[in-house]
């Protein structure tokens, strides 16, 4: 199995930001049902993951439901206020997690197809 590094995941962030940023028009919740309707969506990823080739799912392999992938986002906020520890964990860790994989079982690797 192929994690996704920390710059591929830095890349696919950067473009899902791009898109989700007019959305905070309408608060968190714009941004919150883009990242946990894709992530759970048949192509378990978000646009910005799937230029980069890289999907999220479970310990299993399987994908996420859209309540796991919504506690996956409201867990970004732990690696935000550890003042981006949570994220360069990816750099460190053996499948390549960041602390809200952790909270959510998550993967995120190379998409197989």
């Amino acid at each position: 199995m192929n994690y996704a590094g920390f710059w591929q995941r830095f890349g696919a962030g950067f473009i899902d930001h791009l898109f989700t940023g007019p959305l905070w028009i309408f608060g968190p919740f714009g941004s919150w049902l883009y990242f946990a309707w894709f992530q759970s969506s048949k192509h378990q990823a978000t646009p910005g993951m799937m230029i980069f080739s890289l999907q999220v799912e479970g310990y299993d392999g399987k994908s996420i439901s859209f309540w796991r992938a919504t506690g996956r986002y409201f867990a970004t906020l732990l690696s935000c206020m550890t003042l981006g520890i949570g994220y360069l964990m990816i750099a460190f860790t053996p499948r390549k997690q960041a602390l809200h994989d952790y909270v959510a079982k998550t993967l995120v690797v190379m998409d197989q197809e």
